[in-house]
C-alpha cells in the first residue's frame, strides 16, 4: 500500500515538473528569434507583468521603461506581459513609427480581460473600433462642438450647485466623475435624470478593474466582477437604446439629436448599446482623471493657479448675467489649455496601449516579428528629460509657441486611432476648470499624497480638499 502510494505521488510529481518544463520551453520558444531587440522573457505565463504592476503601483510607471531602456541602451526591448512576447517602444520615433503605419505593419490588440469585459458585435476588434470611430465626425467636427459649449456650461452650474457649493470640504476623485459621466450620458444617449446617470455609474468602475485583471472568471475575482458589472450596464443601456428606437418610429425623437439616434439609423440595437458602452468607458476614467489632477496641480501650484483664475475672471467678467459661456470664450481660454496639456503630460489618463505586428519589420536596428505585440507608452516620453527638460516639474510654458517635438506629447495617442473625442475633452475640462476656479480657491487636506496608476492615474486617499468660496466676478 505505501509504495503504491509512493509511486501515485512520483507520478504526480513528474506530471506536474514536466507540465513546467514543457510550459517554460514553449514561453521560451516564442522568443526564438534572431536579432529581436535586447531584453527578457520574465517568468511563463506572467512575463513582466508583475514587474510592470510594482511600478504602477508606486504611480511611477515609467520606470519601468527607463530602467530597462538605460540598461539595454536601446528605444525598444524586449518584455512579456501575462506571458504574450512583446516589444516595448519607449521614444518618440517608435511613436511616430506606430502611428504612422496603422494597418500597413501594426493593428490594436486588447488583452483577453478586455476582449471578455466587453464582448463586442462580431468582427474583429479593430473593425469595430473603425466602425465606431467613423460614427462620430458627424457629432465632434466644429459645428457640433460649438453647441456642446452651453450644454457643458449648464450642467457644469448644476455639478458645482450640488456637489460643490456649500461644503467646506470634497473629496475630489468621488465627486468629479458626477460631472463627465452625467455630461457623456446627456450628450451620448439623452439621458438627464440624475438618479438613472448614478445607477449607471455605480458599476463602473468595477468594469475598468475587470478589464486590466488576470482573467480567471471565479466568483469574487475582479475578472467576474467586470463581467457582471458589463452585463449590468450594458442592460441598462439597452433599455435606453430600445425606448429611443420606438420613439423614433413615432416621430417623437429626431434621428440626429444625439450619437445614439444617429447610430440607430445605422445599425442594429444590440451594436449600438456595445457602442455607446465603449464610448462611455473609454471616455470617463480618461477625463475623471483630467480634472482631478487639474484640482491637484492648481492647488500645489499658487501661481499657475492665479494665471488661470485671472484668465478665467476676464472672461466670466464680460459676460450679462446668466449668459452661459460660447465658443468663442472658449477660445480665449488659452493659458488654462497649456495648462490642461501640462496635467495630461505629468499624468496621462491614456498609459499607453498594445499593438500586434501584421509582418515583420525592423525598428532601431532589430527585428520586430509578425504576431509580437507592441506596448508604447506615454510617460516613456511625457516624464523622459530628453523630451521634456526638469520633466517632473509642473511647468505649463513648455506649450506655448510650437510646444513639445511631434510624437513626444501623446496623451490623446496618435495617427488614424487618435481619440477622436479629444476637441470634445478639451471642451468639458475648460468648461469644468473655467468653475472651478471663479468660484472656489482650495486646499489639499494631504499635501503629500500618494498617487498610484493601476490603471489610471489615482490619489490614493481620493484627493481631500478644503474649499474657500469665491465672491462671484463683478
Amino acid at each position: 500500500m505505501e509504495n503504491l502510494l509512493l509511486s501515485a505521488v512520483v507520478v504526480l510529481v513528474s506530471c506536474v515538473c514536466g507540465g513546467l518544463l514543457l510550459l517554460f520551453r514553449r514561453h521560451r520558444a516564442q522568443f526564438a528569434y534572431r536579432n529581436i531587440p535586447p531584453g527578457t522573457s520574465g517568468y511563463p505565463i506572467f512575463g513582466e507583468s508583475l514587474e510592470m504592476a510594482a511600478t504602477r503601483k508606486k504611480g511611477e510607471p515609467e520606470k519601468f521603461f527607463f530602467d530597462r531602456t538605460a540598461k539595454y541602451k536601446t528605444e525598444v526591448f524586449t518584455t512579456s506581459i501575462v506571458g504574450e512576447p512583446a516589444a516595448a517602444f519607449c521614444s518618440a520615433a517608435g511613436n511616430k513609427l506606430l502611428f504612422s503605419n496603422e494597418g500597413k505593419l501594426v493593428t490594436p490588440w486588447w488583452p483577453e480581460s478586455a476582449a471578455k469585459v466587453f464582448p463586442s458585435a462580431p468582427g474583429p476588434a479593430d473593425q469595430e473600433a473603425v466602425e465606431t470611430i467613423s460614427l462620430l465626425p458627424q457629432f465632434i467636427r466644429p459645428e457640433a462642438l460649438k453647441r456642446y459649449v452651453g450644454v457643458m456650461d449648464s450642467m457644469a452650474q448644476l455639478h458645482f450647485a450640488s456637489h460643490w457649493d456649500n461644503k467646506s470640504q470634497i473629496l475630489v476623485a468621488h465627486t468629479v466623475k458626477y460631472y463627465t459621466f452625467g455630461l457623456a450620458c446627456r450628450l451620448f444617449m439623452g439621458v438627464e435624470d440624475p438618479e438613472e446617470v448614478e445607477r449607471i455609474l455605480e458599476r463602473f468602475e468595477e468594469i475598468g478593474r475587470g478589464t486590466i485583471s488576470v482573467p480567471i472568471d471565479f466568483p469574487g475575482t475582479l475578472f467576474r466582477k467586470g463581467i457582471k458589472a458589463s452585463e449590468f450596464v450594458r442592460g441598462k443601456i439597452m433599455k435606453i437604446v430600445k425606448q429611443r428606437k420606438a420613439e423614433m418610429a413615432e416621430g417623437k425623437a429626431s434621428g440626429n439629436q444625439d450619437i445614439l439616434s444617429h447610430m440607430l439609423q445605422l445599425t442594429n440595437e444590440e451594436d449600438a448599446s456595445s457602442k455607446i458602452l465603449g464610448l462611455l468607458v473609454g471616455g470617463h476614467d480618461t477625463t475623471v482623471t483630467a480634472c482631478i489632477f487639474i484640482v491637484k496641480f492648481l492647488a500645489s501650484n499658487p501661481h499657475v493657479y492665479q494665471n488661470v483664475y485671472d484668465e478665467q475672471t476676464e472672461i466670466a467678467r464680460s459676460k450679462a448675467a446668466g449668459e452661459l459661456l460660447n465658443w468663442e470664450d472658449i477660445q480665449k481660454m488659452k493659458y488654462s489649455w497649456n495648462v490642461i496639456c501640462e496635467v495630461l503630460r505629468l499624468t496621462p489618463p491614456v498609459q499607453g496601449a498594445f499593438r500586434v505586428a501584421l509582418k515583420d519589420f525592423v525598428f532601431d536596428g532589430f527585428n520586430i516579428p509578425k504576431g509580437w505585440k507592441i506596448l508604447w507608452s506615454a510617460t516613456a516620453t511625457h516624464r523622459s528629460a530628453a523630451y521634456f527638460p526638469e520633466p517632473y516639474k509642473f511647468d505649463p510654458t513648455r506649450f506655448e509657441g510650437k510646444g513639445p517635438a511631434p510624437f513626444t506629447f501623446v496623451p490623446f495617442g496618435g495617427g488614424p486611432r487618435m481619440c477622436p473625442g479629444k476637441e470634445y475633452a478639451r471642451l468639458e475640462l475648460l468648461v469644468f476648470m473655467h468653475h472651478l476656479v471663479t468660484r472656489f480657491s482650495f486646499q489639499l487636506c494631504i499635501p503629500d499624497e500618494k498617487v498610484t496608476s493601476i490603471s489610471i492615474f489615482t490619489p490614493v486617499h481620493g484627493l481631500p480638499v478644503r474649499l474657500f468660496r469665491h465672491a462671484p466676478p463683478n
